[in-house]
C-alpha cells in the first residue's frame, strides 16, 4: 500500500531540509538546501541565505559568489536567475537547453525582425555573434556597454512593443541574456551592494573555469529533477512541471526514468500521487520548533505548484497578482502571516493568524535581526509586485 504523507510530515520535511529548522554554516550548504537560490534579485537571494545560515554580513554570500565561484548565477528555470551550485551549472543547463536556451534563440529572432534590425535573422544573428565571439576571447569582467561599444554591429539598437510597454534594447545586451541561457557567458558580479541588479558578465570558461562535459538532455534534467526531489520530496508531477518550467511529457518522461532507475519512489500527497527519493519512504519526524522570516521569491515559498500543505488560506495576503512570493513569516513550516521592511529601514509583522507567545517572541526576535543587518537599507519590491500584507505594514 503506497504511504499517505500527511501536511504535518510535508511541514516537518520542509523545516529540515531548507536548513529553516537549524541553520547551516555555509552559503553553499544553504543553497544546497533549496537546490537553487532565486536570484533575479540579488537582496531576497541574499536575505533567504541570511535566513539559513543566520549570518549578520554578506561576507561568506560573497565569498561563495566571487570568491571561491562554488556558486554561480545562471539563467535557466523558468527563465529565471537562480545561483546554484558550480558543480550542478552544466545540469541545470542542460536540462534547460530546450525550454529556455532555443526558445531564446527563437525569441532574439523574433525580435530582430520586430525590432527594424532585419528580415533575415539568423544570418544577421550569426554575423552579430562572430564579432561578440572575438570579444569574449579576451574579455575579462565586463559590462554590457563594453560588450555594446565592441562593434557598431553590437551597438543596434532594437525597439519592440507599443506605447507605454514599449522597449528599447540593444543588440549587446538581448546577446547576453541570449548567451547565458547557453552557457556561454555567466553573471559575475554586481557593480555597487548588495542589493545592486547590475550586473557584470564574464565569459563562463574564464569566470568558473574547467567544468564537468555538458550532459545531454535526458541526464540533466534527470540529475535536476533528482536533486529537487530530494528536497522538496514529495512532490508531485504538476509540482516538478511548474518548478523546472518543462512541458508535462518532459516531466513525465524525466519521473519516469528516475522511477524505472530505482531512484525515486512512489507516496500519496493531499493532491494525489507524488514522488519522495528512494529510501526516504519512512516518517520523518518534527524537528524542534522554529521560525523563519523568509524573503519574497523564496524557494521555500514558491518551490511547489500545490503549496496548500505550507500556506494554508493566506495566499492572497502574501502572493502577489501574478503568483509572486512576498515576505513571508512561518512557524514550524507553515507560513502564519508576512512582513516588511518599511521606507524608514524598519520591520514590521502582519501576523494572519494566532500564534503562541513564544513563536511570537521569537519571529519578533528575528525581525530585530533582519533589521540589524539591514541598518537602514531598504528593500523595494523587484521582479515582482507588492503583496497585500507589505502594503499593510508599510502603510
Amino acid at each position: 500500500m503506497t504511504r499517505l504523507i500527511a501536511p504535518t510530515e510535508r511541514r516537518a520535511r520542509l523545516g529540515r531540509r531548507h536548513a529553516l529548522a537549524a541553520p547551516v554554516a555555509t552559503s553553499e550548504e544553504a543553497a544546497t538546501a533549496v537546490v537553487a537560490l532565486h536570484s533575479t534579485d540579488p537582496a531576497a537571494m541574499t536575505l533567504g541565505v541570511l535566513a539559513r545560515t543566520r549570518a549578520t554580513d554578506v561576507d561568506d554570500l560573497h565569498r561563495a559568489l566571487y570568491a571561491d565561484r562554488t556558486l554561480v548565477r545562471l539563467l535557466t528555470m523558468r527563465r529565471t536567475v537562480f545561483a546554484v551550485d558550480t558543480a550542478l551549472a552544466p545540469a541545470f543547463l542542460a536540462a534547460t537547453a530546450t525550454s529556455v536556451a532555443a526558445t531564446q534563440r527563437r525569441r532574439t529572432h523574433a525580435l530582430l525582425v520586430e525590432g527594424g534590425v532585419t528580415t533575415d535573422p539568423a544570418a544577421w544573428l550569426a554575423r552579430a555573434e562572430d564579432v561578440g565571439r572575438a570579444f569574449l576571447a579576451d574579455a575579462g569582467v565586463f559590462a554590457s556597454k563594453d560588450l555594446a561599444a565592441a562593434d557598431p554591429l553590437l551597438a543596434t539598437r532594437m525597439r519592440f512593443g507599443e506605447g507605454a510597454t514599449a522597449v528599447e534594447q540593444s543588440v549587446a545586451s538581448r546577446l547576453l541574456t541570449l548567451w547565458s541561457s547557453e552557457g556561454l557567458v555567466v553573471r559575475a558580479t554586481v557593480a555597487g551592494g548588495w542589493t545592486s541588479t547590475q550586473f557584470r558578465w564574464a565569459p563562463t570558461a574564464a569566470w568558473l573555469g574547467e567544468l564537468p562535459p555538458s550532459p545531454d538532455l535526458a541526464t540533466g534534467s534527470a540529475i535536476v529533477a533528482g536533486a529537487y526531489v530530494a528536497r522538496y520530496g514529495p512532490v508531485t508531477v504538476d509540482d516538478l512541471e511548474w518548478w523546472t518550467g518543462w512541458t508535462k511529457t518532459h516531466t513525465r518522461a524525466t519521473l519516469a526514468a528516475l522511477r524505472d532507475g530505482g531512484a525515486i519512489a512512489r507516496v500519496e500527497v493531499a493532491e494525489g500521487e507524488a514522488y519522495v527519493v528512494a529510501g526516504d519512504v519512512a516518517e520523518v519526524a518534527a524537528p524542534e520548533p522554529w521560525v523563519a522570516l523568509l524573503p519574497a521569491l523564496d524557494p521555500s515559498a514558491m518551490g511547489w505548484k500545490h503549496r496548500d500543505f505550507h500556506l494554508g488560506p493566506h495566499r492572497a495576503e502574501v502572493f502577489d497578482r501574478n503568483g509572486n512570493a512576498g515576505p513571508t513569516a512561518w512557524v514550524d513550516g507553515a507560513v502564519v502571516g508576512g512582513w516588511a521592511i518599511r521606507d524608514d529601514g524598519t520591520i514590521g509583522l502582519d501576523l494572519l493568524q494566532e500564534v503562541d507567545d513564544v513563536a511570537r517572541g521569537r519571529l519578533e526576535e528575528r525581525a530585530g535581526e533582519v533589521e540589524a543587518f539591514l541598518a537602514g537599507t531598504v528593500v523595494k519590491a523587484r521582479a515582482r509586485g507588492w503583496t497585500p500584507s507589505e502594503k499593510r505594514v508599510r502603510g
